[in-house]
């Protein structure tokens, strides 16, 4: 073969191993692209998911006011190594007045930030109006050339003003209003690093569940280019759902009548606290409970500690007066007491009568003229002794039961937290001396409200039996929750049965004649049916009674349209010394009490007295 032949196979082999190469190459340059095109585009296509954070719920008074309300709070936060140091005046000075955060605490928290560069929170607590501006801040910042580009594994990036929810902010719009009974919280941080809130005491406690029943809202969608989930058909979106609303039976603006009445009083009174409630006597519903000592919610100083309480349900005292139509009562539903019947007064004729039991000696404070006592008389001019010798008619096993139907030593379940259950003596101890039918002296000082403890509320709720036909309700502040969008009642009460009808209209009418004729006549309204009873008690401490004072006054109000409250004052410790000593007798300090906060339910039309009356 001729040397010319074999050059040209030569060559052949040398072209086509060449193009063989560059194919081999083109191949695997088709590869990379493909593969790194894949790459960015499944990157690009991942599945994002973002939260969104739901909130507390609120409470809400019967008119419509939001009493405790939460809000959501927002960071925000930068990279001070993505800030153009020629531009950081501008950004401090644009980010002042979209934020409202000072000029000068920003530049303090950027230059402490930037001793060590990375990430700096200028604040965890920004508003969500304030993080909407901010946000639209950002785009501007970035078109103002404020954030500057560094290179981050081989590549740059820019980081941007970063606006994200930080948690929630309790507020309490109407300050001290209706505290004790609201309460207070305290915040804490959960596992994500959000803030969130949990109820202390009062209503934010009692309801602590319900109110921070929360979802989280979602989105699921595709993430694009810059980090963002973009919404589209084919995106998932669960909506947030907030906690339960509480929906309150306390109207604002009776309630707020009665703060400033409880505010007047104390001062003239000089006494250390004043609490009133009043509740629809058939239903159970509070329409007020307030406190001349109340404290805010948001700003909780040293001194507002003994407030924190809600006295009304966890401060136990020795009720006195009050009491004796209870104790009477259970004596006339057991039919232990005749028609007309007289009772001894024990004053020798005329004068204060004394009553011996064993080595004590009862007497009464008011003076009496005649020798007998009608029932009557001893209701409406408060008599020891006479309620004392009813009282003995009750076995000890009827007497403790008859106390306990009518709700003392039980909780009455007002959707209040901490309630006490006030204490009395044991059932043997007012079993003494039954079989041989002499006196028992448990029988007799509880009969009056003495050697016996309870609550502010458990009196309002046995009250109730006389303005109700017998029937006892529970106390209630809320009416219904609110829960996404539908209506639920948190309770099933049942009211109870206490005494007949008979009993119940024959104790009223008496409390009415207390009204009319005895020691509330100054809580007297034309118009409105009004009855109660006094109770002035001392206040025992160490196993002795000191020279301080627990006055109050129980009762009920109705109109001739159907309107009917059952009302409690207490006032503890008003004054007892010098020009004004008499204060500490109820009529003369819970008594006007109560007949003020009649009138301010008749001011805001809870109550229509009678037409043609002149007040």
């Amino acid at each position: 073969m001729s040397s010319n032949k074999i050059f040209e196979i030569d060559n052949t082999k040398k072209i086509i191993i060449l193009f063989a190469f560059i194919f081999f190459f083109v191949i695997l340059l088709l590869t990379s692209i493909f593969r790194t095109v894949n790459d960015k585009k499944h990157s690009i296509s991942l599945k994002a998911e973002k939260k969104e954070l739901p909130v507390r719920g609120d409470i809400i008074s019967e008119d419509n006011f939001k009493i405790s309300t939460s809000k959501k709070l927002y960071r925000a936060e930068i990279d001070t190594r993505h800030i153009s140091p020629e531009k950081k005046e501008l950004f401090l000075n644009l980010f002042s007045i979209y934020s409202g955060i000072d000029y000068k605490t920003l530049k303090d928290k950027l230059t402490e930030g930037e001793k060590t560069p990375g990430n700096l929170v200028l604040s965890y607590s920004i508003n969500s109006r304030s993080a909407k501006n901010l946000k639209e801040l950002d785009f501007k910042l970035s078109q103002l050339g404020v954030f500057t580009a560094r290179m981050v594994n081989g590549s740059k990036l820019v980081k941007r003003l970063t606006i994200s929810e930080s948690g929630e902010k309790r507020g309490f719009a109407y300050g001290n209003t209706l505290t004790p009974v609201i309460g207070y919280i305290s915040k804490f941080e959960t596992d994500n690093g959000k803030t969130k809130v949990n109820g202390v005491k009062g209503l934010e406690k009692y309801y602590n569940t319900y109110l921070n029943n929360v979802k989280d809202g979602i989105l699921k969608g595709q993430r694009d280019v810059i980090n963002y989930v973009s919404f589209d058909k084919n995106s998932e979106m669960t909506q947030r759902v907030d906690g339960a609303t509480l929906n309150l039976n306390i109207p604002l603006k009776l309630q707020k009548n009665n703060e400033t009445t409880l505010d007047n009083h104390k001062k003239k009174l000089n006494a250390d606290e004043i609490i009133v409630a009043i509740m629809e006597s058939k239903t159970g519903k509070i329409l007020t409970m307030a406190s001349s000592n109340r404290f805010n919610p948001e700003s909780i100083r040293q001194e507002d500690i003994p407030n924190l309480n809600v006295n009304a349900v966890e401060y136990q005292f020795e009720p006195g007066s009050v009491v004796k139509p209870l104790s009477i009562s259970l004596a006339m539903d057991k039919g232990l007491i005749k028609k007309n019947e007289s009772f001894p007064a024990y004053n020798s004729g005329g004068g204060k009568g004394a009553y011996p039991i064993g080595r004590f000696t009862i007497k009464d404070d008011h003076k009496f003229t005649k020798s007998y006592l009608s029932l009557d008389d001893i209701v409406i001019f408060s008599s020891n002794i006479g309620t004392l010798q009813i009282a003995q008619r009750l076995t000890g096993p009827e007497f403790f039961e008859g106390m306990k139907k009518f709700g003392f030593g039980r909780k009455t379940g007002i959707d209040l937290p901490y309630e006490k259950k006030g204490l009395m003596p044991k059932i043997w101890q007012f079993s003494a001396n039954d079989k041989d039918k002499r006196d028992n002296i448990f029988k007799a000082t509880v009969s009056y409200g003495q050697g016996m403890t309870s609550t502010f509320i458990q009196l309002i709720k046995s009250y109730s039996v006389f303005n109700n036909d017998g029937v006892m309700v529970t106390p209630r502040i809320v009416d219904h929750i609110t829960y996404d969008g539908q209506k639920y009642k948190p309770f099933d009460d049942k009211p109870e049965k206490i005494i007949s009808k008979e009993t119940a209209l024959e104790m009223k009418r008496m409390l009415v004649k207390t009204v009319d004729e005895g020691t509330g006549r100054s809580a007297r309204i034309p118009g409105l049916e009004i009855g109660g009873k006094t109770g002035t008690a001392q206040i025992a401490r160490g196993g002795k009674y000191l020279k301080k004072y627990i006055s109050s006054f129980v009762g009920f109000v109705n109109d001739d349209k159907g309107n009917s409250y059952t009302i409690g004052v207490t006032v503890f410790n008003p004054n007892s010394t010098g020009v004004n000593w008499y204060y500490y007798y109820a009529s003369q300090s819970a008594v006007p009490v109560f007949k003020e906060i009649v009138q301010n339910l008749v001011k805001l039309n809870y109550l229509i007295p009678k037409e043609g009356i002149i007040q």
